[in-house]
């Protein structure tokens, strides 16, 4: 079962602020005059106790404000997730924090998910986090090749887009390491797609998934750059656009254990 940030946020910024307002509304303007009305030092004393806000009550004064820039910073303009898997090694390593743009591709209302404001769609090449078509409490993250009315074919380890294949130049043998080193030796390739030329991988004795399709109006298909440990879009199909969350843009951080903790060197590494 997974847990569902969004949904716990939202139920916490409504409730201290509900609770903030009320008391607001109904007991403070009764208390507030009781302390106004009392005029001896032995009144005054209890009418300083009455001015302390109930314990409930200042903790609502005191979170309602953090939950609701944490809920609208999350929601509307940046979230992190954690990278779990290689299925986008070489461009992201198990244990790497991300920073994902969610107003790229549109606000959504949090956890209803509905689209409030249009802006950009995700572009060839984007790599974007978005909800599990077939599980959709689970976050994925892949590299969008296939565009609505595209056709997408993947064949001999190589993608063709609208019959046209999509070049790759050999670039050696990987080097892993860490949690990542299970991919040591295979083959490393540069993919041009589009103006974007990034890495893949390639284990040649390995069978790979191969289709043909085309991509219905209002969704994407993805694949992961490690392109024979991917579970994409060759195995469970489309992404529809609603249930895209933003474009990953940013490695904020890298903790692998198996690597010796934090990997500096990718701190502050631009993702593409």
């Amino acid at each position: 079962m997974n847990f569902d940030f969004s949904a716990l946020l939202v139920f916490l910024t409504l409730i201290s602020g509900f609770i903030w307002l009320i008391y607001n509304l109904v007991f403070a303007p009764a208390r507030d005059k009781s302390a106004i009305s009392s005029d001896d030092a032995e009144h005054a004393s209890k009418s300083e106790e009455q001015l302390k806000l109930p314990l409930i009550v200042e903790y609502a004064k005191s979170f309602f404000p953090i939950f609701l820039i944490v809920l609208i910073l999350r929601s509307f303009i940046f979230e992190p997730f954690k990278i779990p898997s290689g299925s986008m090694m070489p461009t992201l390593l198990i244990g790497d924090f991300i920073l994902v743009n969610k107003f790229d591709y549109g606000i959504r209302l949090p956890v209803l998910n509905y689209k409030i404001i249009e802006n950009k769609t995700p572009e060839r090449g984007d790599i974007v986090v978005f909800r599990y078509p077939e599980d959709p409490s689970i976050p994925f993250i892949k590299r969008v090749v296939g565009l609505p009315g595209d056709k997408i074919t993947y064949k001999d380890k190589t993608l063709y887009i609208n019959d046209i294949s999509v070049t790759q130049s050999m670039n050696g043998r990987y080097n892993a390491h860490g949690s990542g080193l299970m991919m040591d030796g295979v083959s490393l390739r540069i993919e041009h797609l589009d103006d974007i030329d990034h890495e893949i991988l390639v284990s040649p004795n390995r069978l790979s998934q191969e289709l043909e399709v085309h991509v219905p109006e209002g969704h994407y298909f993805v694949l992961g750059d490690n392109r024979d440990n991917s579970k994409d879009s060759r195995f469970w199909g489309f992404v529809p656009d609603e249930n895209l969350v933003g474009r990953a843009f940013m490695i904020w951080m890298n903790w692998d254990t198996k690597n010796g903790g934090v990997d500096f060197h990718r701190i502050g590494t631009m993702i593409k």
